[in-house]
């Protein structure tokens, strides 16, 4: 049989130096990894000898933090979601700016017929007849 999986707590470095310097004093490491709710004083004795190796800046860990694979794909597929938006977004702005010049171009054709039905009903000028249905 195995073991029931326990999720691992995340202590802050604070907490790590003071519990090494508590170990480096003379403090029972057992005792220490029971205060802690820690199911071994394996991990007490991981972070005295980086302690001891290089201080409080070695406390910190090698590689990411438990998790960080997950979080770091999660922040990949938002930027990924992100980036397709603004593709959307892009290619949606050019949309609307055809479409403004096309109106534009259509207004302008307009005006241009409507001044040319106002001349021809001008004094002095021939007006168009009107068709003639059969």
């Amino acid at each position: 049989m195995s073991k029931p999986r326990t999720s691992r707590r995340i202590y802050d470095r604070a907490i790590k130096v003071e519990v090494v310097k508590r170990m480096l004093a003379g403090e029972k490491a057992l005792a220490l990894a029971r205060e802690l709710q820690l199911s071994s004083t394996k991990e007490l004795y991981i972070w005295r000898k980086r302690f001891v190796a290089g201080g409080p800046e070695a406390l910190r860990g090698p590689g990411a933090p438990p998790g960080s694979k997950r979080l770091a794909s999660r922040d990949h597929e938002a930027a990924s979601e992100l980036e397709k938006a603004q593709r959307r977004i892009a290619e949606l702005e050019r949309k609307v700016g055809q479409q403004q010049v096309d109106l534009d171009f259509f207004q302008q054709a307009l005006r241009q017929v409507r001044e040319a039905r106002r001349r021809s009903t001008a004094p002095g000028v021939t007006g168009s007849t009107k068709s003639s249905k059969r």
